[in-house]
């Protein structure tokens, strides 16, 4: 998701977005472990995502934006 397509979702949507990403990122780490992984970006790629996530987040609980 791009950062624009975030900012237009609401709070409760984020969250469950941000709860999605988290078990991605547990998906991807148990098949980097088991070797069944194809592209270590996907990894990286899904952790951004998730800081995007946050980073809205807190954002409009802070006001900021």
């Amino acid at each position: 998701m791009k950062v624009k397509e975030i900012r237009e979702l609401h709070a409760e949507e984020i969250k469950a977005k941000a709860v999605d990403a988290r078990k991605e990122i547990v998906d991807l780490r148990f098949q980097l472990a088991m070797r069944k992984l194809d592209s270590t970006s996907k990894l990286r790629n899904a952790k951004k995502k998730l800081a995007r996530l946050l980073t809205i987040q807190t954002e409009k609980e802070t006001g900021v934006r």
